[in-house]
């Protein structure tokens, strides 16, 4: 299989609210569809993970933080172009995603993946994708394939090929907090 049909496969579970495990820029990730609420619901329950705790989304592009986010402050795109590292940034008002993947206080974690294979994915579904790691909750997270256990792939609707063979670690993203009004609070470097 190649990766345009790994891609379609993968795009083709999830427009049918099925979850699927993929290669991210920092871990692998267990993901769906960030619109669609039952799917969401469904990673929680996967994870056994409290629904309190929210999960970040990925983009591929800059310019569609503005359908995803009430208010994008103007530094924004510009900490996401000088970042060197993959960079998650809390924005306060999350929007048009499932409500269940925001924080209580509506606040949503949106990443611009630059890694080839998820920038792919996000950019064939057209919409946010759900991104966390491919781990049960409190467990480390994998970052590599081999490193997902067997009850979290049983667990998948589609497990990609795409970079199963890489043993190349990242680190994980760096996290901010990105207010309305312009203030940068570092949550993790």
């Amino acid at each position: 299989m190649n990766l345009g049909q790994d891609i379609d496969s993968a795009v083709n579970v999830l427009r049918r609210g099925g979850v699927i495990l993929y290669p991210t820029d920092t871990v692998w990730g267990i993901g769906c569809d960030a619109t669609r609420s039952e799917a969401v619901k469904r990673i929680y329950e996967i994870k056994q993970r409290a629904d309190s705790k929210a999960m970040i989304v990925l983009l591929s592009r800059v310019e569609n933080l503005w359908r995803y986010v009430d208010t994008v402050p103007d530094v924004a795109p510009e900490l996401i172009e000088a970042s060197v590292r993959p960079l998650t940034i809390v924005y306060d008002h999350g929007i048009n995603m499932a409500p269940d993947l925001m924080a209580p206080d509506g606040s949503v974690g949106i990443r611009i993946t630059r890694e080839r294979v998820s920038s792919m994915l996000v950019r064939a579904l057209r919409r946010p994708l759900v991104s966390t790691s491919a781990n049960i909750s409190g467990r480390p997270a994998p970052a590599i394939f081999s490193e997902i256990s067997q009850e979290i792939i049983n667990a998948a609707d589609y497990v990609m090929m795409a970079r199963r063979d890489d043993t190349s670690r990242s680190l994980p993203s760096q996290v901010i907090k990105l207010s309305d009004s312009g203030v940068v609070k570092i949550l993790r470097t």
